[in-house]
């Protein structure tokens, strides 16, 4: 029986991870994934700049650092591990997962973001062969289109995001869009439009041309338009039935995620959530947002435990199981 199970591992799952290590609780953490990180995995060369009082990370040193962190006091990992339904039973919750096994937990939180995502597909024909070579629903290496007239087909925050940062590295980036105007944040919209990005309004791709590669594409069923990589961004499909298949009664926000409060609390006393999982008023939908909340959820669940426990962990600074660390620290800096 652990103190607290963790299900997902993007940055809300990492950070309770190592706050509950601070709060001496028991700690298991599941994803459904082979590795630590969540949906940072899908842009592991982004930039990330939102984050307090650390430099620019590309995504993939973002997922290191978490997750170092996440397992500095030892808890138990289990990956590959998808569950399928939480069920209350004494002292505690049994999870269940699509393999069988089971798990054991006094307290949940639920750090699952947006689900399980997987991107919806532009279902053209030629679709699966050229996912293998030019056709991409991620970018995992910038290197790869470097000097590569470069098609991005979207026209939201990931599409201008993607065309913003492969501008300056790309041979030429058009971007095809079915609207008359692009749909993500302002400010990178006016940088996309000021640069040398082509923009295609009320236009979609039809058709994907070439033999073991895509060489050109269909535009509107008759414009051909040379490309030599092309990237899709319309969205993902969210696989998130873990609420729906859970024999406990958890509230969905009517707008979307999980109905909490800003104390990360569920509609089901002992389950807390973190995240993008959970919806409230004044919710903060940044990275540093997920860290408050993750933290609060801890807080929960040790005085949901322990209702004499203090509300917050000790500060870093004066907690006692940094104390060689700090040393060993400060000796390396001569201080």
């Amino acid at each position: 029986m652990y103190d607290v199970t963790i299900i997902g591992t993007g940055p809300a799952g990492l950070y309770a991870s190592f706050y509950s290590g601070l709060r001496g609780m028991k700690t298991k953490l599941i994803d459904s994934q082979a590795v630590l990180g969540g949906k940072i995995h899908a842009y592991p060369e982004k930039m990330i700049w939102d984050v307090g009082g650390m430099p620019p990370l590309l995504g993939e040193q973002l997922i290191t650092r978490l997750s170092e962190q996440a397992i500095l006091f030892d808890p138990t990992v289990v990956l590959n591990s998808k569950v399928e339904g939480i069920s209350q039973q004494d002292g505690g919750f049994l999870l269940s997962t699509e393999t069988g096994e089971t798990h054991t937990s006094k307290t949940v939180i639920l750090a699952t973001g947006s689900g399980i995502l997987t991107p919806k597909k532009i279902g053209l024909a030629g679709e699966e062969k050229f996912i293998q070579t030019n056709l991409h629903y991620t970018v995992k290496s910038l290197a790869r289109f470097k000097d590569k007239v470069v098609l991005i087909s979207g026209g939201g925050n990931s599409a201008v995001d993607w065309a913003n940062t492969l501008e300056p590295i790309a041979k030429k980036v058009y971007v095809t869009y079915r609207k008359d105007h692009l749909s993500g944040h302002e400010a990178e919209i006016e940088r996309l439009l000021n640069s040398s990005v082509e923009v295609i309004y009320q236009s979609v791709i039809t058709g994907l041309n070439g033999n073991d590669y895509i060489e050109s594409v269909t535009l509107n069923g008759t414009e051909q338009l040379p490309v030599e990589e092309v990237i899709i961004n319309h969205g993902y499909d969210s696989q998130n039935d873990l609420q729906e298949q859970s024999e406990v009664d958890i509230k969905m926000h009517p707008e979307f995620g999980i109905q909490g409060t800003s104390m990360a609390e569920t509609s089901v006393p002992g389950i807390f959530a973190a995240g993008d999982a959970v919806n409230y008023d004044g919710k903060v939908h940044l990275i540093a947002g997920a860290f408050h909340d993750a933290a609060n959820a801890v807080n929960r669940a040790k005085q949901f435990i322990e209702p004499t426990a203090v509300k917050t962990a000790m500060v870093s600074s004066h907690h006692e199981s940094f104390k060689n660390k700090n040393k060993k620290i400060y000796a390396e800096l001569e201080l």
